[in-house]
C-alpha cells in the first residue's frame, strides 16, 4: 500500500491538467480537419505552456511544503532533504 501524498493544490493542478487534455484532442481534430501549421503551433504551444505551469505548480508547493517542513524540524536528514531538492529541481 502506498502513502497517500495530497497537497492542497493537486486539485488545481488535476483541474489544469483535465483542460489541457481537452485542449489536446482538441488540436488532434484540427490535425484531422488540415487546419495550418501556424494554427497547430500556436494551439500546441498553448497546451504546452498549461502543462508546464502545472509541473511548475507542483515543484513549487512540494518546496514550500514537504521540503520546507523537512528542513525545518521535520524528521528527515538535512542530506535527505538537500537531495530530493537537487532530484526535483532537474524537472523545473
Amino acid at each position: 500500500m502506498t502513502k497517500q501524498h495530497v497537497h492542497e493544490s493537486h486539485g488545481q493542478i488535476v483541474k489544469r491538467l483535465k483542460r489541457a487534455e481537452g485542449h489536446l484532442r482538441r488540436v488532434i481534430e484540427m490535425f484531422d480537419d488540415g487546419r495550418s501549421c501556424l494554427d497547430l503551433a500556436q494551439q500546441l504551444h498553448a497546451v504546452e505552456k498549461a502543462i508546464s505551469e502545472a509541473k511548475r505548480t507542483l515543484i513549487h508547493d512540494h518546496v514550500d511544503n514537504c521540503l520546507d517542513v523537512a528542513a525545518n524540524g521535520g524528521s528527515k536528514p538535512a542530506k535527505t532533504v538537500l537531495a530530493e531538492f537537487k532530484a526535483i529541481s532537474r524537472y523545473l
